[in-house]
């Protein structure tokens, strides 16, 4: 399969479709900071349910800004779709629903006193009842294999447990896609494994944005290349692997065998 390039969005991979879609549809996205610094450029990709994507590129590529675009945290000039809807003010709540975030620090996503209290603080802002509550936070800790955690307190846990419990704040969501910011960024070898395995088994659509090219071969069968807030190149992550003028020109490199 041939590698993509921004200018031809047509051979890429692809899984089972839904009625409703693509998961995510991004159409031609610019995005400037207040200080004029142009983070996005011309933007256009789109990500089937159940990609799992990785993002790559060196700092200051834009990869950060795009993934904030996803559910309207940041919003640039262009067209964005999630699960069909256009990510505009009136569809927020509910694009906020399906897209999942988790930062690359998890300390700026876990603000409350207990573990319960993190994973339930989005059920509880959806409206739901405390028994639908209470069995979404006991859902996704189970998930990411944390289910004894839940009185624990968020902020004596180590780097790997916040990472885990991070994620689970986004699944109470039950999105349909996650996005996730250098996910293996300040994590040893065994936690890092453990966080490959666990992104592995979940069924959500993943756009990863990352630096760690051992997590993109081990899970992302498709990789997006940024540089200067432009798409690169588009395609099987192999594919790019191979290509090691393309990774050394904008600063990555391929992963040892």
């Amino acid at each position: 399969m041939p590698v993509t390039h921004p200018q031809d969005h047509t051979a890429r991979p692809t899984s089972s479709r839904t009625a409703a879609g693509p998961a995510l549809a991004i159409s031609n996205l610019t995005f400037a900071y207040p200080d004029g610094r142009e983070a996005l450029r011309a933007v256009s990709f789109t990500v089937q349910p159940g990609e799992k994507v990785a993002l790559v590129g060196p700092n200051g590529a834009g990869k950060s800004t795009l993934l904030l675009h996803f559910n309207g945290i940041l919003q640039g000039q262009g067209e964005m779709r999630v699960m069909g809807k256009s990510v505009m003010k009136a569809n927020l709540p509910e694009i906020r629903a399906q897209v999942g975030m988790v930062f690359q620090n998890p300390d700026d996503q876990l603000f409350s006193p207990t573990v319960y209290e993190d994973v339930a603080f989005g059920p509880l802002h959806m409206g739901l009842d405390e028994p639908e509550v209470r069995r979404r936070v006991a859902e996704a800790l189970a998930l990411v294999g944390m289910s004894d955690y839940a009185e624990r307190l968020s902020y004596h846990l180590s780097m790997g447990e916040k990472k885990r419990i991070a994620i689970a704040t986004a699944l109470s969501m039950r999105p349909h896609i996650l996005a996730l910011d250098e996910p293996s960024a300040g994590l040893d070898p065994r936690a890092r494994r453990r966080l490959i395995g666990l992104l592995q088994e979940l069924p959500q659509t993943q756009i990863i944005a990352t630096h760690d090219m051992l997590l993109v071969r081990e899970l992302c069968s498709r990789m997006v290349l940024m540089d200067e807030g432009r798409i690169i190149a588009d395609g099987p992550a192999h594919r790019l692997f191979e290509d090691q003028a393309l990774l050394e020109a904008h600063g990555l490199e391929r992963p040892a065998c």
